[in-house]
């Protein structure tokens, strides 16, 4: 069984909205594009180097919209090893219709997206999700994943889609690698999902050298 990998660019207030141009998500949304000016070469390289490995595409309609209008005409430029790498991997999409997909290897998911989810992990090893906000929401939820990067950025916004909207079920996580930074202060965060729920305690119980709050 392989790995469902979510990979999202975010705000320090966990906006997820439209990073990487104003075309992106632009409904009431002013600061399309954030992340432009945020991002240096050696997050960059960070960023390219996640995509080893990856041998399927999960995504929401929209985000496959603006991929399939862009990376088909980016081999041999800039980001070729990207372009040729999205350009080959089979793309899954997630659509509530019967869309035309012109991107080659493009399959829409039916009504049914866990269960074709499952089916997904069953036959790729590393499929990773990209963007799709309310796709994401969905495998969060229904913990349909199994690696989450988020890619903090030091601005914060106030508006804009969230990753966490109020629809979350408590989840367990764990820290796969130590967080890494890059020199404008973005921070990548590498958690795999873990078992349970998240527990309590109490702070201020002898011997955990905390007095109490009030």
């Amino acid at each position: 069984m392989g790995l469902i990998h979510i990979a999202l660019f975010t705000t320090l207030d966990l906006v997820g909205q439209a990073p990487g141009g104003p075309d992106e998500d632009p409904a009431g949304f002013p600061f399309g594009g954030w992340q432009a000016p945020l991002l240096d070469e050696a997050t960059g390289a960070r960023i390219t180097a996640a995509y080893e490995g990856t041998d399927a595409l999960l995504l929401g309609r929209r985000t496959y919209d603006i991929f399939a209008a862009h990376w088909p005409h980016q081999e041999g430029g800039e980001d070729d090893g990207i372009a040729r790498l999205f350009n080959a991997v089979p793309k899954y999409v997630a659509t509530r219709g019967t869309p035309d997909l012109p991107w080659a290897g493009s399959t829409a998911l039916g009504p049914d997206l866990a269960g074709a989810v499952r089916g997904i992990r069953d036959r790729h090893e590393h499929v990773k999700v990209v963007g799709s906000l309310d796709l994401v929401r969905t495998l969060l939820r229904e913990k349909l994943f199994d690696r989450l990067d988020l890619w903090v950025h030091p601005v914060v916004l106030g508006v804009g889609k969230k990753v966490f909207d109020g629809g979350e079920v408590p989840t367990n996580l764990t820290l796969l690698a130590p967080p890494t930074a890059g020199p404008k202060g973005a921070v990548h965060l590498h958690y795999g999902l873990a078992d349970g729920t998240p527990r309590t305690g109490d702070m201020s119980a002898p011997g955990r050298g905390v007095g109490s709050a009030g």
